[in-house]
């Protein structure tokens, strides 16, 4: 993958242009503030009246019904959940996507699964900061940045990509490492990583690490912290240093055991079932099943959720957090 720094990439291409972000969130207000703050006009797109509105107005930007934004911008950075993205896109954002516009998104899903389909006459590009905005924010805050994924999936004026790496420079990504990639490998990726590894991978290693030790007699506090108080400081570990500076830090029956006992728990067959999951992101079966689940409000989603909120290391958990003053009150 090439990789791009601030020396390389010309943020005057974006000099008089307008960028309208659509959302206030965590995402869309930290890239808003970060462009801004990188000498680019930003204003922002969001629904009159709700708490997002005030948010923008209070930070100082000048705030726009989505529709009336995206008129007045020549960048449109989609900013809002994927599930919403469609129907504001086809009511307040096509109307106004006139020739030469950009449309930018920071995940590939409802281009590369067309949910959207962009008129030929503009350009549509992608950033994807690695890391929660808050997190982006404060790193620019701090002279620094988080890395980011560039793509373009159409290049109708020649200036798709200058236009896409000045984004990711303005947000503060330059400063750490753009990198080039497409609008499917992100995508497809992304998903994969968070159902195999990133949430639903380890949120199953923690439930079932801790059931292992309860049914065997351990008290559940003691199985909450060896399953998942202690997860922290290991990811924390591997994040600095990698997996083998973190098998160096820890201690010597902890390298042995990992490296020893670790493949036999997680094996050839939940590889296999890895693939299986990321073949259903390849050929379109997850996000068909994923809309199919949104349009129809949400139920299975939401069971899942209540039934993870009534486990019993949710319960212990809580009450450790509380204890350890780690910010929950209850």
């Amino acid at each position: 993958m090439r990789v791009y720094h601030d020396e390389d990439i010309d943020l005057e291409i974006l000099r008089g242009r307008t960028i309208a972000v659509i959302g206030y969130g965590s995402q869309g207000r930290a890239q808003a503030l970060n462009m801004r703050d990188s000498g680019l006009e930003v204003i922002i797109g969001v629904r009159p009246g709700g708490k997002s509105w005030s948010k923008a107005r209070e930070d100082g930007f000048d705030v726009y019904p989505i529709s009336e934004a995206a008129e007045r911008g020549d960048i449109i950075v989609m900013l809002i959940p994927d599930m919403a993205q469609p129907e504001v896109y086809r009511h307040q954002i096509e109307p106004n996507l006139t020739e030469g516009k950009t449309l930018q998104f920071a995940h590939g899903f409802n281009i590369h699964f067309q949910r959207i389909k962009p008129p030929e006459n503009i350009d549509v590009t992608m950033v994807a900061p690695k890391a929660p905005g808050p997190e982006m924010r404060r790193q620019y805050e701090s002279g620094f940045g988080v890395p980011a994924l560039v793509a373009v999936y159409q290049d109708y004026t020649g200036e798709a990509w200058a236009k896409a790496l000045a984004m990711a420079r303005a947000i503060g990504s330059g400063r750490v490492g753009i990198l080039e990639t497409t609008f499917r490998e992100e995508t497809e990726s992304d998903l994969f990583g968070e159902q195999a590894v990133l949430c639903g991978g380890v949120d199953q290693l923690i439930r079932r690490g801790f059931k292992v030790l309860v049914e065997a007699g351990y008290p559940p506090e003691l199985a909450y912290f060896e399953v998942l108080n202690e997860l922290k400081l290991i990811v924390d570990l591997i994040y600095k240093h990698g997996i083998s500076g973190m098998y160096r830090a820890v201690s010597e029956t902890a390298r042995y055991g990992g490296l020893s006992i670790g493949p036999s728990i997680i094996d050839d067959h939940v590889e296999e079932n890895m693939r299986r999951a990321l073949r259903a992101v390849q050929d379109g079966s997850f996000a068909k099943r994923w809309i199919n689940e949104y349009e129809r409000g949400c139920p299975e989603l939401k069971r899942l959720l209540e039934e993870c909120e009534k486990l019993e290391i949710e319960r212990v958990g809580r009450e450790i957090r509380r204890m350890a003053h780690y910010g929950e009150r209850g």
